[in-house]
């Protein structure tokens, strides 16, 4: 089952997933991602890490406080699962980009 498998390089790949992974952290850091709900009248703005960094809300909500509690649960739910999307893309291009220890005997 584990013929031919070199231990050193396994050490190396898991060295450079550490590696990778940490980048991708950093990266998403910097990532912003956008929901409206209520045509635009909330926008709630996350970072790729998952942390709400923004809300933004018109005035013509303020007045209507069942409204604005629907559309915000919406607006941040909406960008809540753009994060999840994002981390699931970034991770798949990471395993996609050489580094799945796995891909090398499919097929063969």
């Amino acid at each position: 089952m584990f013929e031919g498998l070199n231990m050193g390089d396994m050490g190396k790949m898991l060295e450079e997933i550490q590696k990778k992974a940490k980048e991708l952290e950093e990266k998403n850091e910097s990532i912003e991602l956008t929901a409206k709900s209520g045509g635009g009248l909330v926008k709630v703005t996350a970072n790729g890490k998952g942390e709400i960094i923004d809300i933004e809300i018109d005035d013509s909500l303020l007045e209507d406080k069942e409204a604005l509690q629907i559309l915000l649960i919406s607006a941040i739910n909406d960008v809540m699962k753009m994060v999840e999307d994002n981390k699931k893309s970034a991770a798949l291009q990471m395993l996609g980009g050489g580094m799945n220890p796995f891909a090398g005997g499919q097929g063969q």
